[in-house]
């Protein structure tokens, strides 16, 4: 990993690649978690997350999976992929001034079938809370996050 200043370094010059899980479950709601961190901190939003130098799409969507949905071993071929995005923020990891964050996403919905698990779907270190609302209910919502509503327009 790279030290604090680093990364930001490399937020200053570069984007970052990331991935995006659109989860539904049978009613056709997509499940949402509250932000804990930099940027969009405090909004609703899709679970996600970066994928790491040298680390292959199919291992980056395992990691982020099991990392944001506490489901192992998921492989991302049953996911549909649903296209490329960009998501811009004028803030950062570390709330320095001046630094944007800019991210390129690969968005993938999956159903909450395909998750094969009878725990609870949702960790609670990246997002404090979570919920489900149908995609009218969310285009709807002023705390969810517009890059979020993007998938859904």
């Amino acid at each position: 990993m790279l030290a604090e200043i680093d990364f930001l370094d490399v937020l200053r010059l570069t984007p970052l690649v990331a991935i995006d899980l659109i989860v539904k479950d049978s009613a056709g709601r997509v499940l949402l978690g509250r932000r804990r961190n930099r940027p969009a901190r405090g909004t609703w939003f899709v679970p996600g997350g970066r994928i790491l130098k040298d680390e292959t799409l199919d291992a980056a969507f395992a990691r982020i999976v099991d990392a944001e949905l506490g489901v192992a071993t998921l492989q991302r071929s049953v996911a549909c992929f649903e296209g490329v995005f960009e998501h811009h923020y004028n803030d950062n990891f570390a709330a320095e001034p001046d630094i944007s964050t800019h991210y390129i996403v690969l968005a993938y919905s999956l159903p909450l079938g395909s998750l094969r698990s009878s725990a609870p779907v949702g960790r609670f270190d990246q997002h404090s809370e979570y919920r489900w609302l149908t995609p009218a209910e969310l285009l709807a919502c002023d705390d969810v996050h517009e890059n979020t509503k993007a998938y859904f327009r």
